[in-house]
């Protein structure tokens, strides 16, 4: 790749030009991700959209990105900076794909980025890259994520960057080794297609972007298009309230032994910078549950965008004033060999930590805890019906933390996981051997309360109709330290799995890996509600009665947290019994 000159980038251009090339390059990159969920062999990518997609230039600046999964949109950046230090601006040509999913980038083995230089002329003007969710990448259980491993080398086969086209041409040796470590292979197969596909269609687009308005004037667009970015944050940041924020918390345990991980962060705001550092935080665990560092940077920005402005399209220029420590060998930052095959454990608390830190003092910004785990769960075995092995892998959704003024949002995924979305339970029962003898809100709510309530969970049943069984794996957190309140609120009950045998017993759980599930057992899946916030003797009566009216609460939980006193014969409030049974609560 030749150096960009100065020759090569206008000094002037007017800012409709801008925008119009500014929002090509969205859209290209839009239509790379709903062409690799069109595309896809797995349920995880096209029912789910366990993906993300986007447009960096050669110095890792993100110049558009698709609303894909929020973990791995940051990690694009990382990944591609990765690649090009490892090929040098002369490694790349026409046709040239490349596969990462270790540390450089990564969340955890099964999320694989690719990275594919876009030229005009000689020049590499940018890079698509997406990262994607592979079914099965030949780790020690099928699925390749456990609950249990130790090392990275028991979950699954690294790509370190390797090149799996080479001038438009399959590296047929990198394929066969893909194909010879997943028990998946049509699937594995499947999706890596589809993934370079999707990314080729948006080479396409930026090639037409840079034919109709030339190289300069693109290059000088996206110039001012990230310092567009820039100059809009840095409004917000300066409106922040200036100070130091500290939070505290713990996550669960690593899966291998049942102690507690500690974790802090502390996060300076100035007028001009947002610094978050977890120096403090516990050294990476045993377990799987450890975070790489481009996984907490990416979450870190997802909070850094909470905080300003959730509802922009972001570029590079948008975190320009985001400064982030995180000390190597944390459990933030863990290294190699450590095993990061729960990574969202750690990776989504980056998000929550200086989240807690600053919901308090941003009450119109930021809401109380949410249930925060992936919920992640693999169910799996040998199909009966079709002699054949069978993968169920998705997320769980739970409740949202409410705010100043506002209730929780219900069953929404966590904030790593952002647009994923559960799979239809026609598809599950028409594709696997399952049934689902409930999906309902995890109401009437024990927990969450406040002046605003938080969201509810869900109970979801996964019951087996196979006589050969099937296994659960699942990683479930926030289930010993639950969703935080603010201002008074409630923290939430956090979340658990029940195994349920046909008799009706149950035990509680909250990792599992390849556990046995015989043939009419159930594995029910239960999400936390969100943290309320403010004192629940200031809610509005009659909200609490609408409350009791759609079964979010029972009469005895508005008298006994409320203080509400509801006729349920008239199903009206008693407002002279309230007010007495308010003033002696306070």
């Amino acid at each position: 790749m030749s150096e960009t000159t100065s020759s090569d980038v206008e000094t002037d251009i007017d800012p409709f030009t801008r925008e119009v090339i500014a929002n090509a390059l969205q859209s290209a990159a839009e239509e790379m991700f709903i062409n690799l969920g069109r595309t896809a062999k797995s349920s995880v990518i096209y029912e789910t959209l366990d993906y993300a997609c986007g447009l960096v230039d050669p110095d890792g600046n993100v110049v558009a990105q698709a609303n894909g999964v929020p973990g791995f949109l940051g990690t694009l950046k990382y990944g591609v900076e990765d690649v090009v230090d490892k090929y040098g601006t002369d490694g790349f040509e026409p046709g040239d794909v490349v596969l990462v999913n270790d540390y450089s980038g990564g969340t955890h083995l099964n999320d694989v980025a690719m990275v594919a230089p876009v030229f005009a002329g000689d020049d590499i003007v940018l890079f698509t890259a997406s990262k994607a969710h592979w079914t099965d990448i030949g780790g020690k259980d099928p699925g390749s994520w456990t609950t249990d491993a130790t090392s990275v080398f028991q979950e699954g086969l690294q790509l370190p960057m390797v090149k799996l086209y080479e001038g438009g041409a399959i590296n047929q040796h990198v394929r066969d080794i893909i194909e010879a470590n997943t028990r998946m292979p049509a699937m594995t197969l499947g999706d890596m297609q589809a993934q370079e596909a999707s990314m080729d269609v948006a080479a396409d687009r930026v090639g037409e972007v840079i034919d109709k308005y030339g190289k300069a004037t693109v290059l000088q667009a996206m110039v001012e298009y990230l310092e567009w970015g820039e100059q809009l944050v840095r409004e917000e940041v300066e409106a922040l309230p200036n100070g130091t924020y500290t939070a505290t918390d713990a996550i669960d345990d690593d899966g291998i032994t049942d102690d507690p991980i500690h974790v802090e962060v502390t996060v300076t705001i100035t007028d001009d910078a947002v610094e978050v550092d977890f120096t403090g935080s516990d050294d990476a665990a045993t377990g799987p549950i450890n975070s790489p560092y481009a996984a907490t940077a990416s979450m870190v920005r997802a909070f850094f965008q909470a905080l300003t402005l959730p509802d922009a399209n972001t570029n590079e220029g948008f975190f320009a004033p985001l400064e982030l420590t995180v000390p190597e060998g944390t459990v933030f930052n863990a290294t190699k060999p450590a095993a990061i095959g729960t990574d969202w454990e750690s990776s989504t608390m980056a998000a929550d930590l200086p989240w807690q830190a600053l919901a308090p003092h941003v009450p119109e910004k930021l809401a109380a805890g949410h249930f925060m785990s992936v919920c992640a769960t693999i169910v799996g075995g040998h199909d009966d019906r079709h002699d054949e092995d069978f993968l169920v892998i998705e997320p769980q959704p739970g409740g949202w933390g409410a705010s100043d003024g506002r209730d929780g949002a219900d069953v929404l995924v966590c904030v790593g996981d952002g647009d994923t979305l559960e799979m239809p339970v026609e598809v599950m029962e028409t594709r696997f051997p399952l049934l689902f003898d409930q999906f309902r809100l995890n109401t009437p709510q024990e927990t969450g309360h406040g002046e605003y309530r938080g969201g509810s969970g869900l109970v979801q049943d996964y019951t087996v109709y196979n006589e050969s069984g099937a296994f659960l794996t699942a990683s479930f957190g926030r289930s010993k330290h639950p969703p935080w309140g603010v201002n008074g609120g409630q923290d939430g009950n956090g979340n658990h799995i029940e195994i349920v045998a046909a008799d009706g017993t149950s035990e509680r759980h909250n990792k599992v890996t390849t556990y046995d599930l015989a043939d009419g057992e159930t594995a029910r899946l239960v999400t936390s509600s969100g943290g309320g916030y403010g004192d629940p003797l200031d809610r509005d009566p009659e909200r609490v009665l609408d409350d009791y009216r759609d079964d979010y609460v029972t009469a005895d939980i508005a008298r006994e947290v409320y203080g509400v006193v509801i006729d349920e014969d008239d199903q009206t409030v008693d407002h002279a019994a309230t007010a007495r049974l308010r003033e002696a609560g306070r």
